[in-house]
C-alpha cells in the first residue's frame, strides 16, 4: 500500500528535529571559573583589620570561598543567625554587586551594591530590582534583614570590599546569589546595565558554592536551551512554513510538502521548548502568567493546527473554504503571539544585547521577505487581470 505522503512529510520532520535538538544541547554548554588552592589561599590572606571597621575586620570563624572570576566571599554566621558578609573583587570603575534571590533570578531580587566615585566617594544601597530595565532598579529599597550595623564600601590596592550584616530569623543555608558588575557609575542613584552577572548557589552552612555544576548551571542551562527552541520553532520554521504556503503555490506540490515539513519541525520544537519551559517553572516556582498564559495559548493553537492538517478537506469538499479561512487566520495569531511571547521571554530573562539584536534581525529579515514576495504577489495577480486568457469564450 502506498505510504501517505502527509505522515512521510512528518517523520522527516522528526528525524530533522533530532538531528536539532541535538545539535542544540551539544553547544550548550555552562562553564564553571575554578581557582586552585594557592590562588584561593592568596584570596584570603589579605588583613582587612588595616582598612575594615569593625566587626568587618574581625569575623569570627570567618569562611572564604573564590565564587567568580575575582570575585571572593568572606562570611561569619553566628548561632543568633547574625550573618556578617564581605564581598570583595578587583575594581577600575562603575559598580559592584551582590544579590539574594530565592529562584536565581535577577527579577524580584534583593542586592547590595558599592561603588567609589571618581571623586573617591564610597557609596553602598539597597536595591529591589521590581523589573529588568535600569529605572524599575529601585535604590534604597529591598528585603534584605540588614541590621543596625552600617554596611560599608573601601576601595584598597585596587580591590573593593562591600561589607554588611544581615539578621535571619534562621540559619542561612544554600541560597541563590547573585553577582553582577557594571563599568559605568550609576547616575543619581539609578543603576547602569550590567556588563556581566552569574548567579551561584551558595552554602552558607558549609561554605560550599555551586558554580559549575548541579542546579545552577541546569538552571541556565535550561533557560538557554527554552529561548533557543522557542525562538527556533515560533520565530523561524513556523514564520518561513507560512511564508512557502503563501508565495510558493506556483511551484505545485513542491510548496506543499515544504510547508508540511517546516511547520512540523516548528511544531515540535515548540512543543519541546514547553517542555523545557514547565521543567524551568518548576525549578523557579516564579510568577509570570503573561509568558506561560501566552505560550499555553500558542501552544493550543499550533496543536489544533496539527489536527487541522489531519482534517482538511478535498479541493472539491463544500466546506474547502471554511477550512481555508479556520487554517488562515489561526495559524496567523499563532504567528503574532509566539513572536510577542519570544520578546517577553528575552525581557524576563534578561537575556543580554546578543539576543535582543539577533532576534530584531530576524524579524526584520522575515518582514522584508514577506513585504517583497507579497509586493511581486500582487504585481503578478494585477498583470493577471490586465491580460486575460487569450482562449475565450463566444459570446454567442
Amino acid at each position: 500500500m502506498k505510504e501517505d505522503p502527509r505522515f512521510r512529510a512528518s517523520k522527516s520532520s522528526l528525524v530533522f528535529l533530532v538531528l536539532i535538538i541535538n545539535f542544540t544541547h551539544s553547544n550548550i554548554v555552562v562553564q564553571g571559573d575554578s581557582l586552585d588552592s594557592d590562588n584561593s589561599k592568596m584570596l584570603c590572606d589579605a588583613d582587612l583589620s588595616s582598612f575594615l571597621p569593625l566587626p568587618y575586620s574581625n569575623l569570627p570563624n570567618m569562611v572564604c570561598k573564590p565564587v567568580w572570576n575575582s570575585y571572593v566571599l568572606r562570611y561569619s554566621q553566628t548561632k543568633n543567625h547574625k550573618i556578617t558578609i564581605v564581598l570583595s573583587t578587583i575594581y577600575t570603575s562603575g559598580w559592584v554587586g551582590m544579590g539574594f534571590s530565592k529562584n536565581g533570578m535577577m527579577l524580584n531580587s534583593s542586592c547590595m551594591v558599592g561603588w567609589v566615585t571618581a571623586e573617591g566617594l564610597a557609596r553602598i544601597r539597597q536595591y529591589h530590582v521590581k523589573g529588568l530595565t535600569p529605572s524599575q532598579v529601585k535604590p534604597d529599597q529591598g528585603e534584605l534583614p540588614l541590621t543596625s550595623i552600617p554596611p560599608v564600601v573601601v576601595l584598597s590596592s585596587a580591590t573593593i570590599y562591600l561589607a554588611f550584616q544581615l539578621k535571619y530569623n534562621t540559619t542561612l543555608k544554600t541560597q541563590p546569589i547573585l553577582l553582577a558588575f557594571g563599568t559605568q557609575y550609576p547616575h543619581h542613584l539609578h543603576l547602569t546595565h550590567h556588563d556581566d552577572k552569574t548567579t551561584i548557589n551558595f552554602d552558607f552552612s558549609s561554605g560550599n558554592a555551586d558554580t559549575s555544576a548541579g542546579s545552577s548551571a541546569s538552571f541556565f542551562k535550561d533557560k538557554r536551551t527554552h529561548g533557543v527552541l522557542g525562538l527556533l520553532g515560533w520565530g523561524l520554521f513556523l514564520p518561513f512554513g507560512a511564508i512557502f504556503a503563501r508565495y510558493l503555490k506556483h511551484k505545485d506540490r513542491i510548496w506543499y510538502y515544504l510547508h508540511v515539513v517546516v511547520q512540523f519541525i516548528g511544531f515540535l520544537l515548540g512543543v519541546a521548548a514547553v517542555v523545557v519551559g514547565v521543567s524551568l517553572d518548576n525549578k523557579l516556582h516564579d510568577y509570570i502568567p503573561t509568558h506561560k498564559g501566552i505560550g499555553i495559548f500558542v501552544l493550543v493553537i499550533t496543536i489544533l493546527q496539527v489536527l487541522a492538517f489531519f482534517t482538511r478537506p478535498s479541493k472539491d469538499n463544500k466546506y474547502r473554504k471554511y477550512w481555508n479561512w479556520y487554517h488562515n487566520w489561526l495559524g496567523r495569531i499563532c504567528l503574532l503571539f509566539g513572536a510577542v511571547n519570544i520578546v517577553l521571554g528575552i525581557h524576563i530573562a534578561g537575556s543580554g544585547e546578543a539576543w535582543k539584536i539577533g532576534y530584531g534581525f530576524l524579524v526584520g529579515s522575515v518582514l522584508v521577505i514577506c513585504i517583497v514576495l507579497e509586493a511581486l504577489l500582487r504585481l503578478k495577480r494585477s498583470n493577471e487581470k490586465d491580460f486575460p486568457p487569450a482562449i475565450s469564450m463566444n459570446s454567442l
